[in-house]
């Protein structure tokens, strides 16, 4: 989800540079045909390039981590970057489909330091605008050139419909005591590791790679996905704020059904835990820290971060395949540590 919160900057790895200078043009010009005016006005004051008036900021708002992805997965089936331009474009558009919604679902009014869409522009053309870019995204890959135009545009369908199912998971979750674990590891699947595993094969997939390829190229994304779920989980009831720029503790004062909290739950002898989370009454400090200390207790920090460590393998393992390049595997783990926050 969306977050109010400013997370200090990270210095952008070289392969994000790199996956910037080559996408920056691409997706204006995308947003500038493809959306209407108002829609496209829109769009360039979410990405940070414009002010609400419509005047050039000369900033960027985002790091470009999908499409750089998508980038070296058409490099990754023996094309050049440029091949993969189309499938990086039309990543990034359902991105910010995604987060042009979010902000109104979770009710933030700051992302990035700047006033969010909706509440600069009204909720229904900021929905709008969103509808705008995940349509657009698909006219970008179905004009494209590549023996697997076709088979690229039903992936990006489908992880923009798991991901928008594990979205609505999530926020059904919210009304629920009952979450298992099973449920709570299939949403982060759905809603954080869909789009990652599609940036990650569906430059390969618009090249018309090898299935067995593009498979494994997807799941080292979903295994990503899934670390930084995780390690985002951890960090939002145990991180140093001064890290992360969250409040400590700020997942348990929303009383967010994530993995750590979710396996607690459903642990045994955790009455107190339970009557606690589950409650609806405001926290104090105190009940926010002896929250926490339960879910540590009940081993779901423990499981979290034995799970973020097994993810990570995984990921590694998935690319092992020899026809994948040393370079463009260095890039690729060298993205998967920006993302995870740790090195691989």
């Amino acid at each position: 989800m969306a977050t109010t919160t400013t997370t200090p900057t990270r210095r952008l790895s070289a392969a994000l540079d790199t996956g910037r200078a080559m996408l920056e043009p691409a997706l204006r010009d995308a947003i500038q045909r493809r959306l209407s005016p108002d829609m496209a006005q829109i769009a360039r004051y979410h990405l940070g390039w414009t002010d609400s008036e419509g005047r050039p900021t000369g900033s960027w708002g985002g790091k470009l981590v999908r499409p750089t992805l998508a980038l070296l997965s058409a490099r990754a089936a023996n094309g050049t970057a440029a091949g993969g331009v189309p499938a990086a474009v039309a990543v990034e558009m359902v991105h910010n489909f995604s987060l042009l919604h979010d902000d109104i679902m979770d009710g933030d009014e700051t992302r990035r330091d700047r006033a969010t869409a909706w509440t600069v522009f009204g909720v229904p053309q900021a929905i709008l605008a969103g509808d705008a870019l995940v349509t657009a995204a698909m006219s970008v890959l179905l004009d494209a050139e590549g023996a697997g135009v076709r088979s690229a545009s039903r992936s990006l369908m489908t992880a923009t419909q798991r991901m928008i199912s594990g979205q609505a998971d999530d926020v059904a979750f919210e009304r629920r005591d009952d979450v298992t674990l099973a449920e709570c590891l299939r949403m982060a699947g759905d809603k954080t590791g869909a789009l990652l595993g599609c940036a990650c094969s569906l430059g390969a997939d618009l090249a018309g790679a090898d299935p067995a390829l593009v498979e494994r190229l997807a799941a080292f994304g979903e295994h990503v996905g899934l670390a930084f779920q995780l390690v985002d989980d951890l960090l939002g009831i145990w991180g140093d704020p001064d890290r992360t720029g969250k409040q400590v503790g700020a997942d348990v004062r929303a009383r967010k059904k994530s993995l750590p909290v979710v396996v607690a739950l459903n642990a045994p002898h955790t009455d107190e835990l339970s009557a606690r989370y589950l409650d609806p009454a405001p926290l104090s400090e105190r009940d926010v820290q002896r929250i926490a200390d339960l879910v540590e207790r009940a081993g779901g920090r423990d499981w979290a971060e034995q799970e973020a460590t097994r993810q990570v393998a995984a990921a590694e393992e998935c690319l092992a395949a020899p026809e994948i390049a040393d370079a463009v595997r260095s890039e690729f783990l060298e993205v998967a540590g920006f993302i995870v926050g740790r090195r691989f």
